[in-house]
């Protein structure tokens, strides 16, 4: 089958890689052509496991290919992905500025004796469909004297993804379900046979109406999002009872209809989905006067989270920060990924360095992408060891894999004093104590070395 898919972002990317790796032949648009260049030359642009072995694997193979021109792109294939930037706007609301502008430019080069699928693949409002559709007949109408020449000539279909960073390849070639809003046949036909290979073990795809789908997208999300929160805040109720959140979450996670997932607290959730998502969906429900009340305090709650830490760090330093020297270890929203969109991170070093801190921190990928934000703000280390000489405490906002298991030794010889502050709850607290560190976490009682 022959995709065309629109945005070469992380979303964009692994699907037209995916979708390579089953013998599909692939065209990527993109609009940077620095990017398409590099893409073209094998030079992948986001850091995803996995991905880069199928990247240039498909490459090499001449089944994935990149271009800056949308109508060369979109010329032969019989199935379109949109799968652009939807930015959260100042209200809140998903901007659709990039898909409707490149739906405006469908609209004058879609021929009407071709039927074709045009699929959102980013996440996208409830509506949005049926405003794609409508600019592309606008278009059309405006470019062809003849005017409304494309009805019946394309079908727009939503299909959500459900890619988590870090893991994304296996999620996209494994995915535990497949949602399709679609109400034509003919396009329930040929997404039936372009997700035949995903789903050979019997995992479901799910057809619905198109408005169906784009908010399956926003209450998955949004839901998660709640199950964080909620453990967040059970968390801070545990220190003031004495109860460890550890033994909670266990406790609960093992029920079935909770589930074990999502039940980690920490300093709150970050990145490109969850934040965007909420905040959207709360617009969305506004926008329909419906007042999303757990939605809201579920932003509230995150935000408080993400300097959860900062009460206790102020307190252990007399709230005295001036001077002070603190290694980061983690930058990127979560492990396995180089985002840092929304990462808590980057709120603990705002505060640091107001207080008049300074920070040494560490990340295995998230570093380049931290420089152009944050600049001369912050030291950058070139091992997490490194990140530790001479620093008054260490701080933990990222429960990297390499962090989990350190030479604790090596920690003790280089940090001025035996103090972490652990944001993800990575340690062991009695380990900890035998260790003689000054230990703080989320949801459990502190350590002292007192």
């Amino acid at each position: 089958m022959k995709i065309a898919v629109v945005g070469t972002g992380y979303v964009g990317l692994v699907t037209g890689t995916c979708f390579a790796e089953t013998g599909n032949q692939v065209i990527c648009v993109d609009i940077d052509k620095t990017k398409v260049d590099k893409l073209s030359n094998g030079q992948i642009t986001i850091y995803e496991p996995g991905l880069e072995k199928i990247f240039l694997r498909n490459l090499k193979e001449g089944r994935l290919h990149f271009t800056t021109n949308l109508a060369e792109g979109v010329k032969d294939a019989t199935i379109i992905f949109l799968a652009l930037p939807t930015p959260p706007g100042e209200d809140g609301s998903a901007d659709l500025k990039y898909i409707l502008g490149v739906s405006d430019e469908l609209g004058k080069i879609l021929k009407p004796n071709e039927f074709k699928v045009i699929v959102d693949k980013s996440t996208v409002p409830v509506g949005t469909a049926d405003k794609v559709k409508a600019a592309i007949l606008q278009s059309a109408a405006k470019a062809s004297p003849s005017g409304g020449g494309l009805v019946g000539a394309f079908a727009v279909v939503s299909n959500p993804e459900f890619l988590r960073e870090g893991v994304a390849v296996d999620d996209f070639m494994k995915p535990d379900r497949v949602v399709v809003g679609t109400s034509d046949e003919r396009a329930k036909k040929i997404m039936t046979e372009l997700y035949g290979p995903f789903v050979r073990s019997g995992n479901p795809v799910i057809f619905m109406d198109e408005k169906s789908a784009e908010l399956t997208k926003y209450a998955a999300n949004s839901f998660l999002a709640v199950k964080i929160s909620f453990m967040n805040e059970i968390a801070r109720l545990c220190e003031l009872l004495g109860a460890d959140v550890d033994m909670v979450r266990k406790g609960i996670g093992s029920d079935e209809r909770i589930g074990k997932r999502f039940l980690f607290p920490g300093i709150g959730y970050g990145g490109s989905c969850f934040p965007k998502d909420v905040q959207a969906l709360v617009k969305s429900s506004g926008e329909v006067n419906y007042d999303f009340e757990i939605l809201n305090a579920v932003m509230k709650v995150n935000e408080e989270q993400k300097l959860f830490l900062m009460p206790k760090i102020n307190a252990y330093f007399n709230n005295n920060l001036k001077g002070k020297r603190f290694a980061l270890w983690g930058l990127a929203f979560k492990p396995n990924t180089d985002d840092i969109r929304e990462a808590p991170a980057l709120y603990m070093i705002d505060a640091l360095t107001e207080a008049g801190a300074t920070v040494h921190a560490f990340d295995p990928e998230a570093m380049p992408n931290v420089k152009q934000v944050v600049g001369d703000k912050i030291d950058f280390a070139e091992s997490q060891y490194d990140a530790l000489v001479n620093a008054d405490a260490l701080i933990i906002a990222t429960e990297w894999s390499e962090f989990r298991t350190p030479e604790f030794e090596k920690i003790i010889s280089l940090l001025k004093n035996k103090v972490i502050f652990d944001g993800r709850n990575v340690y062991d607290a009695e380990q900890m104590k035998q260790l003689g560190f000054h230990y703080e976490s989320v949801g459990r009682s502190a350590v002292t070395n007192n």
